[in-house]
């Protein structure tokens, strides 16, 4: 069945049908009527045939629910269009020999998790030696001098030790966070560098579940790394932004 990319809807037995699948908790103790005002709630939304298909008691007045529901809308895919980090990937090999022929010295990469930010799982799979998926961390790559400052570092340290180590890029990664506060967290990172006069020097990646390219751009850095992203996604992107400056300032004369 040929696909119309204009007016894009979900799909579950058959294509178009619409069919979604919802869940989530309301304040309300768990019974009939609770049962009903999730339905209503989930018609209120715009799908058809709304069926609470499981409901739970989570004790304390409040109800757990799934719902499954017909989609009314439809989006044009065709028309979307995302920023997304435009660099040819290069594999491990690849990187070290770009850093020996367009770089002639370690690139000096620090990362952490910043603010109060604990969970390094992310940076970790980009940082570690064992590295993730099958890749390895940027502390395996010869070219590289990887530090790994950890977590709920806060940004003044990250930037204190960037100045002392000479770094070269900032990686930051934010996790778990509440009330927009990575956005805060991100920010400052960035007007901390321009009060110290190292935004032009720092090469500044942010990533993370809730970190897009478009996000990482407005918030002031150089790239955003979503969910997904390996090793060598984060390194080819900072070798050759490197590179790029380097060679933008030999032509310049700046």
């Amino acid at each position: 069945m040929k696909v119309d990319f204009k007016r894009i809807k979900p799909y579950g037995d058959t294509m178009d049908d619409g069919a979604v699948q919802l869940s989530f908790s309301l304040p309300v103790p768990c019974g009939e009527e609770a049962r009903e005002a999730a339905r209503q709630l989930v018609a209120k939304m715009g799908m058809e045939e709304p069926q609470v298909y499981h409901m739970a008691d989570l004790g304390e007045g409040y109800t757990y629910f799934i719902v499954y529901g017909k989609c009314t809308h439809t989006v044009d895919f065709s028309s979307i269009r995302i920023p997304k980090v435009e660099t040819d990937r290069m594999d491990f090999y690849g990187i070290n020999r770009f850093i020996r022929e367009r770089i002639g010295r370690k690139v000096v990469v620090l990362g952490a998790c910043t603010g109060t930010d604990a969970h390094t799982v992310g940076i970790d799979a980009i940082m570690n030696m064992k590295g993730y998926d099958g890749e390895y961390g940027l502390e395996r790559y010869p070219g590289i001098e990887a530090w790994n400052l950890g977590s709920q570092v806060p940004n003044e340290e990250l930037l204190a030790q960037a100045i002392e180590r000479n770094a070269d890029s900032l990686l930051v990664s934010q996790v778990v966070t509440q009330k927009g506060v990575h956005i805060a967290n991100l920010t400052q990172l960035v007007e901390l560098t321009e009060a110290e006069g190292l935004r032009e020097k720092l090469i500044l990646v942010c990533g993370g579940p809730r970190i897009t390219h478009e996000m990482a751009l407005e918030l002031g850095f150089d790239a955003g790394f979503g969910p997904g992203s390996l090793a060598p996604d984060v390194a080819s992107f900072i070798v050759r932004e490197l590179a790029r400056r380097r060679e933008e300032k030999e032509r310049t004369g700046s």
